[in-house]
């Protein structure tokens, strides 16, 4: 092996003229170091953070942030990040414009593949990739017969019924309070998408909490939204028939109530046989089961706020999720209001407050979300999380998720305003979809997925309304877009 010479070491630079090693001691000094000793240059992401500032790692400095925010244009801390988020949704957004390829020769003819199981969920889950990976962002035309008055309030809310014909829309108006009203959706034979607004739309100074669609009538005949008190006005939980957002005015719109229960926070429709006019509310320390004919309530008395609520189809069990991270069931065959809370058929607990809880076809598995962005799947038998789905992003915000166990699909938009795709089975993230508008705190995406949007022979796919537009993302279809005229109430 041939001995190192320190004159070797030292002779590119001994070699050049004077000019040269002028300018080498002025212009080159940090190449040359970062040449012979490149430990010592930190990438920016392991440079130490000073207090009052920031480090820029285009200019490559640290850069002092400025207090207060009366400045002309002040450098914070906050619109550091929300620059540098704004700058990575629009990467995001051009990225998610190209056309995908999935691979699934490269994955699916694999020798290593020992077991036949193995294998057959590889198929499932590049299925599932295929098709989400395909899906393009479409804006759809809201028609409404009254076109003088353009929509220009933000969406907050949209729901859809069990057929996914029609979905419940919230939407916060400028001047205070919100309004809602009812999207009537039908598809064409050429494989398009349409949307009705209906006239007459409701206006309330009141906060809306929770929603959810109810068959008193008939299946989705109703909405039960919980109202949240405002002023001199108490919270109240309205019962709402359908019929009276329509272009076509009965004159008898069915059973409308309304009743005084301050402070829900979330809400559910029992559609179980046995109980088929019972809805639940979820409130502060309790929770209230009545009625909707007779107006017989029970009452349970609980250690912290319900925040999320689901009914059981086979069996009377209420899924209530609380503020302290516990997730309990109660059986209405059982009498509350007894203090040892023995009521309670199953409880288990996740680490924060939980937003959201889903149960699943066969009841044995319940989903569940809370405000640490943990959505973890629950064997409700022996109250052990099986399966959690890494990604989500929740610091303290009310959102849902939402399941369609005949595609596979759990879905949820984040608090960063990203939708996000898993694979219900595995557990693995299937896409990441950003928001076509900056992130803001009230522009989060609200969504409906349906395998048939618009009926039994809609349009599978994905809806989104964020701001006051409403796109739609087609799952596995060929779609043919209609007019561009501007969506319109």
């Amino acid at each position: 092996m041939k001995k190192w010479n320190w004159q070797e070491g030292q002779r590119p630079y001994r070699r050049q003229g004077a000019g040269q090693r002028h300018g080498w001691y002025r212009g080159n000094r940090q190449r040359s170091t970062q040449d012979e000793c490149p430990c010592l240059i930190l990438p920016p992401i392991l440079l130490p953070e000073l207090p009052g500032f920031y480090f820029d790692p285009e200019k490559n400095r640290y850069f002092r942030l400025l207090p207060g925010h009366n400045n002309c244009n002040p450098l914070t801390r906050e619109q550091l990040q929300e620059k540098e988020r704004e700058k990575q949704r629009n990467k995001m957004l051009v990225e998610d414009e190209k056309p995908r390829k999935v691979s699934l020769l490269s994955d699916l003819v694999n020798p290593s593949l020992a077991f036949m199981l193995t294998w057959l969920l590889c198929v499932s889950r590049l299925v599932h990739e295929v098709k989400v990976s395909g899906m393009r962002r479409h804006k759809l035309e809201i028609q409404s017969t009254d076109n003088s008055n353009p929509n220009t309030d933000n969406f907050r809310l949209i729901v859809g019924d069990s057929a996914c014909e029609r979905v419940f829309t919230v939407n916060d108006v400028s001047h205070g309070g919100c309004k809602y009203g009812i999207m009537n959706f039908s598809s064409s034979s050429r494989g398009s998408l349409s949307v009705e607004m209906c006239d007459n739309l409701y206006f309330t100074n009141r906060k809306v909490n929770s929603i959810c669609w109810a068959s008193v009538n008939y299946p989705d005949s109703h909405v039960l939204l919980c109202l949240v008190g405002a002023a001199d006005t108490p919270g109240c939980v309205s019962l709402l028939p359908a019929s009276l957002f329509s272009n076509s005015n009965p004159d008898q719109p069915g059973m409308l109530c309304s009743f005084k229960i301050s402070s829900a926070w979330s809400c559910a429709w029992c559609f179980n046989p046995q109980f088929d006019k019972t809805f639940s509310t979820g409130l502060s320390r309790r929770v209230i089961v009545k009625d909707a004919e007779t107006g017989r309530t029970q009452t349970y008395s609980t250690g912290s706020d319900v925040l999320a609520q689901q009914f059981a189809l086979r069996v009377p069990v209420l899924f209530n999720g609380c503020r302290s991270g516990e997730i309990f069931s109660i059986d209405l065959r059982q009498r509350g209001g007894r203090r040892d809370q023995s009521w309670k058929a199953s409880r288990f607990h996740q680490e924060s407050a939980i937003t959201s809880v889903r149960v699943l076809q066969d009841e044995n598995y319940l989903l569940a979300a809370d405000m640490l962005g943990q959505i973890k799947l629950w064997d409700v038998r022996v109250t052990k999380a099986v399966q959690e789905y890494k990604g989500h992003y929740n610091e303290h915000a009310y959102l849902p998720i939402h399941v369609n166990e005949p595609e596979g699909l759990l879905l949820a938009v984040g608090q960063d305003c990203y939708t996000r795709l898993w694979s219900l089975k595995d557990g693995h993230l299937l896409r990441t979809i950003p928001s076509p508008h900056p992130t803001a705190n009230d522009l989060i995406p609200s969504v409906v997925f349906s395998s048939k949007l618009g009926g039994c022979r809609g349009l599978p796919g994905l809806l989104m309304a964020v701001k006051h537009d409403l796109y739609y993302f087609p799952y596995s279809t060929d779609y043919q877009e209609g007019g561009e005229q501007p969506a319109s109430f």
